[in-house]
């Protein structure tokens, strides 16, 4: 099992908006007002999407200048993907054994 929980991360995902706030930027970096002018949302929305990022882990922001600038922390997301690869392998795995056993006609011990 993970050593850090990932609940905060999949809430966050959980969010369609919030997920596209952070495929974008994974293109660029930027900050709350030019994703603003991106998204159809406002601006107060909008960090309010990015504090929620930020805060489970998924988006780091930086000042620079006036503003804060967001990316991606992809170390983290790149984490999150390898246990849920993980995931998904043990799936196939047991998949590929329910249906060799189908096949085959044995019944499990």
């Amino acid at each position: 099992m993970p050593s850090s929980t990932f609940a905060p991360a999949f809430a966050a995902l959980g969010d369609e908006t919030r997920w596209n706030i952070l495929v974008r930027l994974g293109e660029a970096p930027a900050s709350a007002s030019t994703l603003a002018g991106e998204f159809p949302i406002s601006r107060q929305a909008i960090v309010k999407h990015l504090e929620i990022l930020r805060t489970a882990g998924l988006a780091e922001a930086e000042k620079r200048g006036r503003e804060m600038i967001y990316s991606p922390l992809g170390s983290r997301i790149s984490t999150l993907g390898r246990d849920l690869q993980r995931i998904a392998d043990s799936w196939d795995q047991r998949l590929a054994r329910i249906k060799s056993i189908a096949e085959s006609g044995d019944r499990p011990e």
